[in-house]
């Protein structure tokens, strides 16, 4: 199965999104970019708002305090027909986009 997660280059907004223990997670030109959020609901209200817009694909929500990340419903269906070997990979490799989204905007 082809990795719903190409390999882009990884960009940030200036949000606050450090200080802030939700990341909205999306794809722009792509670049992976994120937007910091007091809440679940205010992520899960922007996450829905990304789909909207054809310009920009919105890949899921991280959780800083649990450090889980929560994938799109379009994208959770490609990653529940992963093997569980693919599964980790991808895990693994959004968690630490997020992360360095989230690093890079606290030392900036």
């Amino acid at each position: 199965m082809k990795n719903s997660l190409p390999h882009q280059h990884i960009t940030n907004l200036s949000q606050g999104a450090a200080t802030k223990r939700y990341s909205v997670i999306y794809l722009h030109d792509e670049e992976y970019h994120q937007i910091g959020c007091d809440t679940y609901l205010q992520a899960q209200t922007i996450l829905e708002g990304l789909s909207a817009d054809a310009a920009q694909k919105p890949v899921g929500i991280f959780d800083a305090k649990t450090e889980l990340f929560e994938w799109e419903p379009e994208r959770q269906q490609l990653y529940n027909q992963a093997s569980i070997g693919e599964q980790g990979k991808r895990a693994e490799e959004i968690i630490n986009i997020a992360q360095v989204l989230r690093l890079h905007d606290n030392t900036n």
